[in-house]
């Protein structure tokens, strides 16, 4: 993908963006599915932008208990908030959900301007303060998506979410049935047989990751 379409470098040119991540030290790596590419408790002063494949964000308790918070999409950034805070150690771990290609780039490089006085840092420091805001809305969705007592309440708020984001009844989400079990916070067996009631009820079609909202 092109980095002139993601959210962080919107608004800027091929040629801008070229001449940008030389200033910003960036540098490319590739991960094989299941690879660890931040792990909790470490320390980033780089921010990580997905070029291919798909990235996922969780956390572990005591227990080894584990928690999908969300996921990274291509042309989505990761790592933004620690990064931006220096010697902030990660509360989470970002992993590769497939083979993933990522972007690093130096945090203090985005927010100072250079030497070289290139007149696109100011652009890119907004543009990172617009991918932090959309960030804290998503997280606000999550404990909204949250919030009901019943499994059944919580797959409707994020399958409503989904629909609204897809203009369409018909959708696919982006993760298998533990992955959404751990990221509604609910038992996956339990969630499992909620969804099955549910198509019995005529509230919904589902085929692996697709999902028909029913009238």
């Amino acid at each position: 993908m092109k980095l002139s379409d993601t959210q962080l470098f919107r608004g800027l040119g091929e040629d801008e963006i070229t001449s940008l991540l030389s200033c910003l030290n960036a540098v490319k790596r590739s991960y094989k599915k299941g690879e660890v590419i931040l792990s909790e408790g470490s320390i980033t002063e780089n921010i990580g932008i997905v070029l291919s494949g798909m990235a996922m964000i969780s956390c572990n308790d005591i227990w080894g208990n584990t928690g999908i918070l969300g996921n990274v999409a291509p042309g989505s950034v990761f790592a933004e908030v620690y990064a931006c805070i220096p010697g902030q150690p990660m509360l989470v771990t970002v992993s590769a959900s497939e083979d993933t290609s990522v972007l690093f780039m130096n945090v203090g490089r985005v927010l100072t301007t250079c030497t070289n006085a290139c007149p696109f840092h100011t652009k890119l420091a907004r543009n990172l303060l617009t991918v932090c805001a959309h960030k804290s809305l998503r997280l606000s969705q999550r404990i909204q998506h949250t919030g009901s007592k019943s499994i059944r309440g919580r797959l409707m708020s994020y399958f409503s979410e989904c629909a609204k984001c897809a203009g369409s009844n018909s959708f696919l989400i982006p993760y298998n049935r533990q992955q959404l079990a751990d990221y509604l916070n609910v038992d996956r067996s339990a969630m499992c047989n909620e969804l099955s009631k549910m198509q019995k009820d005529g509230i919904i079609e589902y085929e692996k990751n697709r999902i028909l909202l029913k009238d």
